[in-house]
């Protein structure tokens, strides 16, 4: 599981270098909301550590400002 892992973050850190500076940005932020989501469903699956509503709630807020970030109207750019 590590050596995937670890290759899977190395071509996460590849692709980045490959965006220009405007998707960076965004293709970070949804990274982080995806992060954050596995990290619950992990913690759940694998742990045994069911999230409460709180966690759930966090990981809404997040991925509603992932989606601003990522589909909200640009001007210019």
């Amino acid at each position: 599981a590590f050596v995937v892992g670890s290759v899977a973050v190395v071509g996460f850190a590849v692709v980045l270098t490959r965006l220009d500076g405007v998707s960076f940005g965004r293709v970070f932020a949804a990274y982080g909301g995806v992060f954050v989501v596995m990290s619950l469903l992990w913690g759940w699956g694998v742990d045994g550590r069911r999230p409460d509503a709180f966690d759930w709630i966090g990981a809404a807020v997040i991925l509603v400002g992932v989606g601003v970030l990522f589909f909200g109207p640009r001007s210019g750019v």
